[in-house]
């Protein structure tokens, strides 16, 4: 059920046109229901939007702050384009247990589009004066401020008193995304009130941070936060020396109830370009930390068409969004100044999935992609790209640099410019088990009308020839097929198809289905002439398979591909893009996680980008790789006793892969380990073949991984933190109503699990090996004093395996530290350290900071509300209502 006018929504329905094309038709029962105080609507899953939809109505939010009731519903003209209804579809909100604080003027989209960079030192009072409910309101504030700053901005937070100093460990300007701001966020929290204000060093300290030029920064507006609960000093002198013109705006914020005058603290803000504002308590912070946007947006306004340029904003992973300013360019009257107020943006989603289909996809090979780049150096668009976890209302992880990209291709491609090259690189498999070093073309041009720059990658030994270029696969075939994930209802839907149509039709993709047809009579005149005169039990095969770019996958025999479980689709097939990034024959173990132990896969490009595999029975090939461990010819044969090789009991052999993980051992304890990291087996002897550069690791951190919340510290269903107040606060009647606000807002940890509770984004750190630098035969001693063991290592030419023979560890002493490769909870790089090597970017063409005829006379006048006595009184009842019962004391009989 949605509310018919809720506090956050509010429902239009769609024009016919705007509509799904074939959506249900509303039953009587249906259009009741919309004509009562609610909706009852029909939502439908829907690939674009990853979450179930509707397309007959659409949903308005209206933040709670400034939400007056409403009466109807709005409804959108019906000459809207179409493409509208799958931007503005409506879908179930996730309303969370609080007050919902969702702003869409908070959203990076709308800060972009409503005012240029910025350059911003906040600067807090920590004076002694406001400890107590006062410091609390400024910490919030801060980070509420800090939520109203996008990745084009930045910034710095510094506390004062008798001297100024930064609250983190930033020491200058630094980018204001979401990983700097988190640092800000939980450094404020320990700001601590004690000395006296001194006005000067605050602002002398943000004036310097301004003026340095050695540090990378927005360059455009330049403003001065200031949080204070009052004070005398104007501090004219610093202004006349640092801000003589007023290039810098400075905003002061009156802090929490107090009797000072404020007349300083609007004297800063009037001549300084900037505005005054009161936050007397909770419920003032949000609206009054965001509405300095209005002033900035000034010469943007007084711009007039000169600023009615599009921004393009990267969204949660699913869509851009373009935006334009909307300018009130009223006059009061006749001879009246113009009005500079900004009223809002207005923007259109554009899906990512809508560019991609732009792309060739499928002409570029497996391992071909395209991704694109903003001027910040975030992805638009990549492959491993995924829509963020976090929901609506919260703030994503932001969109990290690629930073597989060589710097030069990345500076060049943030220039807008044109460019191709050459370069050998890493790139990780899709189980991301391994790490191969491959040649790769980068092509890139930037894409005109935008921020952004677009960059083809292909495979450096894929022919040019385009005859196995692009099985049945869910590919986008034709427009009218039905996709389906089920490979058997989408071959129904595909032979359905091409039963009314021809390969030629011109609403087909005729490359695609030309390879396809073409690929599988290839396919099958292997399977004819080939694999079925094979006894593959004599080999001890479990099955062939072979894989090609046009979208075929062929098991032989049927049986084996009752249980095939990878990919149907090669492009999205570890096997299949590793297979094309090596040379040789590619063995891989099943992995312990995901595969059934007793079988494993041998794989080899035959003719690129065909590639031909089997899968061999593990049983059957530990026991012959036993037999050759122990150098007899025959299993059930000894080995000679002339042999100068000791017997397989007193030697390890074991074949590992390049990933570093168990392919075969001559130990029957270690067969059920087959597909484990090494160093899971033998610690020992995986740190000796690292140490001695077999193998070399590649460490990386997935800024996109999703995880379960922490379990809360308490089990108690009390609020996470207690304030505990003064006399001061008891006697100030602000503080009541602030009190019960933030009791409000407190968010209870439940003693019962939550079953809503969803994951959130988190940083995950990899771990990958790969072949190190050693090609030829290798020995060496472990040396742990009477316990060293000697081993061999040697490369089989030709395919992915490192052959070792070691003996047995014969104590524990030689126990050595475990070689980590699974992925592991991190906070990250060291922000405090990156912050001092900024990577590459570069600000919007454009700024706009700066009108000879703006009107700075609107500067704010301290105007606040009053409170109402009654409601002050009605809230201090309820909070003494809601004290728990005072304990009685309890009298216990001790036994004499």
């Amino acid at each position: 059920l949605i509310s018919r006018c809720p506090i956050s929504q509010i429902l239009a329905p769609l024009p016919t046109a705007l509509s799904n094309p074939t959506p249900p038709s509303p039953s009587p029962d249906t259009t009741m229901v919309i004509r009562a105080s609610t909706l009852r609507l029909d939502f439908v899953e829907d690939s674009n939007f990853k979450n179930k939809v509707n397309y007959s109505y659409t949903a308005v939010q209206i933040p709670t702050d400034i939400y007056k009731g409403c009466e109807c519903a709005a409804h959108f003209p019906a000459s809207t384009p179409p493409v509208i209804s799958f931007s503005s579809a409506a879908t179930p909100w996730r309303a969370p247990k609080k007050i919902d604080l969702y702003d869409v003027r908070r959203r990076p989209w709308y800060i972009q589009g409503a005012s240029s960079p910025k350059d911003m030192v906040i600067i807090v009072d920590v004076s002694g004066s406001v400890s107590g409910l006062t410091l609390k309101l400024m910490k919030t504030s801060v980070c509420e401020m800090l939520d109203t700053l996008s990745d084009d901005d930045y910034v710095n937070v510094a506390s004062f008193n008798e001297k100024a100093q930064p609250v983190s460990c930033f020491t200058h300007l630094v980018q204001a995304n979401v990983r700097n701001k988190k640092v800000f966020k939980e450094a404020v929290q320990g700001m601590v009130a004690k000395g006296t204000t001194g006005y000067k060093a605050g602002f002398e300290y943000a004036f310097d941070q301004l003026q340095n030029s050695n540090i990378t920064r927005a360059n455009c507006n330049k403003m001065i936060m200031m949080f204070t609960d009052g004070g005398e000093d104007r501090v004219q002198d610093v202004f006349e020396k640092y801000n003589c013109p007023k290039q810098v705006r400075v905003f002061t914020f009156s802090v929490g109830q107090h009797n000072y005058d404020v007349t300083p603290l609007q004297w800063m803000a009037c001549t300084n370009k900037g505005y005054y504002f009161e936050i007397p308590s909770i419920g003032a912070i949000r609206i009054n930390t965001q509405e300095y946007l209005d002033v900035l947006g000034r010469p943007m306004v007084l711009a007039g068409k000169e600023a009615k340029q599009v921004q393009w904003t990267n969204g949660l992973g699913m869509v851009v969004t373009g935006t334009l300013p909307v300018f009130n360019l009223t006059q009061d009257g006749p001879g009246e100044k113009k009005n500079q107020l900004i009223l809002g943006v207005m923007g259109i989603d554009v899906a990512l999935n809508d560019i991609k289909r732009l792309t060739p996809n499928y002409t570029l090979g497996a391992n071909g992609y395209v991704f694109a780049i903003d001027l910040n150096g975030y992805v638009l668009l990549h492959p491993n790209l995924k829509p963020q976890v976090s929901q609506v209302g919260g703030e994503g992880s932001g969109l990290r640099p690629s930073r597989l990209t060589p710097f030069q291709i990345r500076r060049s491609m943030i220039d807008g410019n044109k460019g191709h090259k050459q370069i050998r690189t890493l790139v990780k498999s899709l189980d991301e088990r391994y790490i191969d070093e491959v040649t790769r073309n980068y092509t890139w041009v930037p894409i005109r009308s935008t921020n952004y720059s677009l960059n083809p990658v292909a495979l450096y030994s894929a022919p040019p020839s385009p005859l196995f270029l692009p099985l049945p696969t869910p590919r986008e075939y034709c427009k009218d097929l039905n996709a389906s994930d089920n490979n058997t209802e989408f071959l129904k839907n595909f032979i359905e198809l091409m039963e009314k149509v021809t390969p030629d039709s011109k609403q087909c993709n005729n490359f695609l289905l030309h390879n396809l047809i073409l690929d599988t009579g290839i396919t099958q005149q292997l399977v004819e002439r080939v694999w079925r005169d094979q006894d593959l039990n004599t080999y001890s095969l479990l099955a062939v398979f072979a894989a090609t770019d046009g979208g075929i996958t062929r098991v032989f025999p049927n049986k084996a591909a009752e249980d095939w479980t990878e990919n149907p689709e090669p492009f999205n097939a570890s096997f299949y893009r590793r297979s094309l990034d090596n040379h040789g024959y590619v063995f891989r173990p099943p992995q312990q996680d995901v595969c059934c132990p007793g079988r494993w896969a041998l794989m080899a490009p035959l003719l690129s980008p065909i590639v031909v595999g089997v899968k061999l029975d593990l049983e059957a090939w530990a026991e012959k790789f036993k037999v050759l461990a122990s150098n007899r010819t025959h299993q059930d044969h000894p080995s000679p006793s002339s042999s100068p090789f000791p017997t397989s009991q007193d030697l390890l052999c074991v074949l590992i892969d390049d990933g570093g993980f168990l392919v075969l051992s001559n130990q029957n304890h270690q067969w059920d380990q087959v597909g484990r990291f090494f160093s899971e087996v033998d610690a020992n002897l995986m740190l000796a073949l690292y140490n001695n550069s077999f193998y070399t690791r590649k460490e990386s951190y997935d800024y996109q991984a999703a995880c379960a919340p922490l379990p809360p510290g308490n089990l108690g269903a009390a609020p996470r933190g207690i304030f505990v107040p003064t006399i001061a606060d008891f006697l100030n009647l602000a503080w009541w109503t602030s009190a019960a606000a933030l009791w409000a807002l407190a968010d209870p940890a439940e003693a019962e699990g939550n079953p809503e509770v969803r994951e959130s984004s988190c940083v995950m750190k990899q771990t990958q090996y790969y072949f190190g630098s050693v090609n030829a035969s290798y020995n060496a001693i472990i040396d742990c004093g009477n316990c060293s063991r000697l081993f061999h290592a040697q490369r089989l030419i030709n395919t992915n395996l490192l052959f070792v023979v070691a003996e047995k560890p014969l104590c524990s002493q030689c126990e050595a530290g475990r070689l980590l490769q699974k992925e592991t909870h991190s906070d990250g790089p060291e922000q405090c350290e990156l912050v001092q090597r900024p990577r590459y970017r570069r600000g919007p063409h454009i700024c706009f900071d700066y009108n000879a005829t703006e009107d700075t006379s609107d500067c704010g006048r301290g105007a606040s509300f009053p409170p109402s006595l009654g409601v002050l009184v009605s809230l201090q009842l309820l909070l003494l209502l809601g004290l728990p019962p005072r304990p009685q004391p309890q009298v216990h009989a001790t036994p004499l």
